[in-house]
């Protein structure tokens, strides 16, 4: 039989006279053969007892032979009294090969990382006299599990100031190995820490606003990842964005007017119209993190009661999720845009019912903007808005961001 060392060389291949020469000289008597619960591989039934009688070298397998409903927080081992183990070769049913090494004695070998839920294994391992044995189990799938969702999506392109944000279905008490599991990684190459904002939420970003044209990878090994007791990730994949050009929107509230500038240079200004008196617009970096040609807002919504119900709002795009827009407005008198803030709190443009008129600033600015884009509000009389409220973490400065790893 020919099998895989096992070793950090996983798909090297061996002689049997190879492997011997590099045992030394090993006593037939004290490895004269394998003994247990295995099969010698390639047979069914009785072929292969007479070696498996005479063989005095005890192959044990962990979990055992037959086990159907095995432990899968733990690594395979394969261990060897009365001989030396030549080569063990561990399969899962879909092909895959779990890695391991030996001790210095090759009479034990262990898995480098632990086997997948639900998964059916293949143990075949060989002593050093050429004896071969075989054992199969079967893991055993969690009982709860959690999965991660993620934003912004596979293949996606945002803007600069998109974070990469996690909310995860069941609460995490072990942050931990679940942010160990999950490595974010740009090119150009750019320092990446992760901040829990709450037990559900992890959200990675640089110090300051991606380059332009950055690639980033959120790899994700979250199977069988015990993010809380007996509670077990299932996710083990890759997800890809870039990111685009590089556009920031400073909103001075004081001036009633924003400008867009683009790569460095300004590409429009605009006049608008932002929270009044008794709504102020919260102050901050936000970033644009939905975006809808048409919407309803509700003010019931927002806890403001019945003061407004309007269900086909412009050029609508989300700056946090307690309800800040940017929008366009078509129902307030064109005077008030750069002369008066009377909105509920939302950053409102010139704009026409039907958002057909791509002339007006409302569309203008929504053509131009993307998700991920950072629209920053200045002098607007409120406090600046949480980080956790919406992609805005970027009010936070590194060293508090820093102190929020769990790594």
């Amino acid at each position: 039989m020919r099998i895989s060392r096992g070793t950090e060389r996983g798909t090297e291949r061996w002689s049997r006279r190879g492997v011997l020469a590099a045992l030394g000289a090993v006593s037939a008597a004290t490895v004269a053969g394998c003994a247990g619960k295995g099969r010698t591989e390639g047979t069914e039934g009785t072929e292969g007892t007479e070696a498996e009688a005479a063989a005095t070298a005890k192959v044990t397998v962990v979990p055992a032979d037959g086990a159907d409903d095995a432990d899968f927080g733990s690594p395979v081992s394969v261990s060897v009294t009365g001989g030396a183990l030549a080569a063990v070769e561990v399969t899962a049913a879909g092909g895959s090969v779990l890695k391991g090494t030996y001790n210095a004695a090759r009479t034990r070998w262990t898995s480098a990382a632990r086997p997948a839920s639900g998964t059916g294994y293949t143990v075949r391992t060989e002593t050093a006299d050429g004896a071969t044995h075989t054992a199969r189990f079967t893991t055993k799938k969690p009982g709860a599990t959690f999965v991660g969702y993620f934003t912004p999506e596979d293949g996606s392109t945002s803007g600069v100031g998109m974070p990469v944000s996690f909310t995860f279905t069941k609460a995490v008490t072990d942050r931990a190995a679940v942010q160990k599991a999950i490595t974010v990684t740009a090119d150009p190459d750019v320092e990446i820490v992760g901040h829990w904002f709450s037990d559900t939420r992890l959200d990675f970003r640089p110090e300051t606003y991606w380059a332009a044209g950055t690639k980033i990878t959120s790899s994700l090994r979250l199977r069988d990842v015990e993010g809380a007791d007996g509670v077990f990730g299932t996710q083990d994949k890759d997800v890809t964005f870039h990111i685009g050009r590089e556009q920031i929107s400073v909103v001075d509230l004081k001036a009633r007017s924003m400008t867009v500038r683009r790569d460095g240079r300004q590409i429009a200004t605009y006049d608008v119209s932002g929270g009044d008196a008794e709504h102020p617009t919260w102050a901050g970096k936000m970033v644009i993190s939905e975006r809808f040609r048409e919407t309803r807002m509700d003010s019931t919504t927002v806890g403001l009661g019945d003061e407004y119900d309007i269900d086909d709002v412009p050029h609508a795009q989300r700056l946090t999720t307690s309800g800040t827009f940017i929008h366009g407005n078509y129902w307030a008198s064109p005077s008030l845009f750069g002369t008066s803030n009377t909105s509920h709190g939302c950053v409102g443009l010139r704009d026409a019912q039907g958002a057909d008129d791509s002339s007006t600033p409302g569309a203008r600015f929504y053509a131009s903007s993307i998700v991920g884009d950072v629209v920053e509000v200045r002098r607007s009389g409120e406090e600046t808005v949480d980080p956790a409220n919406g992609l805005n973490g970027w009010n936070m400065d590194w060293a508090d961001w820093q102190a929020g790893s769990a790594v």
